[in-house]
C-alpha cells in the first residue's frame, strides 16, 4: 500500500502539469484582457501609453513563455502571486473563502451521506414494493429539484415561520465565522445551504446506492450466507452493503470534489462569499492568475479525492491488493 501511495502521489505531478498548462492556454485564448476592464471597458477613452503601463505593472508584455514560467513556478512554490484586480496575495483572497466553501462541501457531503445510505439500502431490500417506490420518488425529485430553488423555499419557510411565531423575520448570518470562534453563529449559517445542496446530491447517491444493493443481493456468495443460516441483518450489513460501497464511494468522492468550485449559485442565495462567487469574478475580471490558481486548487482536490477514493478500496475490499 505504501509503494502504491507514493506512485500515486507521484502521478499526480505529470497530472498538475498537464492541468496547468491547459488553463493557461485557455485563459489565454478568452476574448478581452483585464486592462480594458481595469481602465473603463472597451471603449473607454484610453491612450496607448497608458494601456501599455497597466500590462507593463501587471506583468502582460513578458511573453508567453516567460509567463508560463512564472506560472508553473508560482504553483510548485505555492505562492501564485497576487491577484491582478485587487493587487492582494492569492493566498490572502482565497484562504477564508476556501475555508466557507470546504466547510460546506463536507456539511453537504455528511448531510447526504445521513440520507442516502439508508434510503437506497430499505429501497433495495423493499424492492417494488410502496417503499422502495417512495424513495424512488423522493430520489427522482432530489435530481429534479435545483438546490438553489430549494435554498429559496428554506428561506421563505424560515421567513414567515420566524415572522408569525416570533414576531420578528430571521434572515441569514452576513459575515462568515470559522466554526471554533463560534460554531452556533457558523452552524446556523451553513446549515441551510447544505441541506438544501446535500438532498440534491443524496438523491443521486441514493439511486446508486439502491442499484449496488440489488446487483450485490443476487450474488451468489449471499445466497449461499442465507443457506448457512446467518442472520438477515448481519448479511446485508457485513456482507452485502460493504461489497456495494465501492461505487458509491466513488460517487461520494466525486461530488464532493465538485462541491469545491460548483456551489456558485447556491452561494449567492445564502449570500455566501465562498469559491464559486471569486472564481466567477475572477473570470469576468479576466483576472488571468486568480482563475489559474482557483482552477489548479479544484484539480488539486480532485485528485486528492480520488487517491483517498482509491486507499478506501482497499479498506472496504480486502481482494483488493496494491502493489
Amino acid at each position: 500500500m505504501y509503494k502504491y501511495v507514493m506512485n500515486r502521489m507521484l502521478l499526480m505531478i505529470p497530472t498538475l502539469f498537464g492541468a496547468g498548462v491547459l488553463v493557461f492556454c485557455l485563459m489565454r485564448l478568452v476574448p478581452g484582457d483585464i486592462c480594458d476592464v481595469k481602465l473603463g471597458g472597451e471603449g473607454a477613452a484610453v491612450s496607448e501609453e497608458q494601456f501599455e503601463i497597466c500590462r507593463e505593472e501587471l506583468g502582460l508584455n513578458k511573453s508567453i513563455a516567460v509567463q508560463f514560467t512564472d506560472f508553473m513556478v508560482g504553483m510548485v512554490t505555492f505562492n501564485p502571486g497576487n491577484s491582478m484586480w485587487t493587487g492582494k496575495t492569492i493566498g490572502h483572497e482565497v484562504s477564508l473563502r476556501f475555508q466557507l466553501t470546504l466547510q460546506l462541501a463536507v456539511m453537504t457531503t455528511i448531510v447526504s451521506i445521513i440520507i442516502a445510505l439508508p434510503l437506497g439500502v430499505l429501497s433495495a431490500i423493499h424492492q417494488n414494493t410502496w417503499v422502495d417506490y417512495l424513495v424512488r420518488t423522493i430520489a427522482i425529485a432530489g435530481v429534479a429539484v435545483p438546490s438553489f430553488w430549494l435554498g429559496i423555499m428554506f428561506i421563505l419557510f424560515i421567513l414567515v415561520f420566524t415572522q408569525n411565531v416570533l414576531g420578528e423575520p430571521w434572515m441569514p448570518p452576513v459575515d462568515f465565522k470559522p466554526i471554533w470562534e463560534d460554531p452556533l453563529y457558523n452552524l446556523s449559517q451553513l446549515i441551510w445551504p447544505a441541506l438544501a445542496t446535500g438532498y440534491r446530491t443524496s438523491a443521486v447517491i441514493t439511486r446508486m446506492t439502491r442499484s449496488a444493493m440489488l446487483e450485490v443481493l443476487r450474488e451468489d456468495y449471499i445466497r449461499t450466507a442465507r443457506a448457512k443460516g446467518l442472520i438477515e441483518r448481519v448479511i446485508r450489513v457485513r456482507h452485502a452493503l460493504k461489497n456495494a460501497m465501492l461505487p458509491v464511494v466513488t460517487l461520494i468522492g466525486i461530488e464532493f470534489a465538485f462541491l469545491i468550485g460548483g456551489l456558485v449559485v447556491t452561494e449567492q442565495v445564502f449570500n455566501l462569499n465562498g469559491l464559486g462567487q471569486l472564481f466567477v469574478d475572477s473570470v469576468g475580471a479576466h483576472d488571468y492568475v486568480m482563475t489559474q490558481a482557483l482552477v489548479m486548487l479544484v484539480v488539486f482536490v480532485f485528485v486528492i479525492t480520488n487517491l483517498f477514493i482509491d486507499i478506501v478500496y482497499g479498506w472496504l475490499d480486502p481482494r483488493i491488493r496494491y502493489s
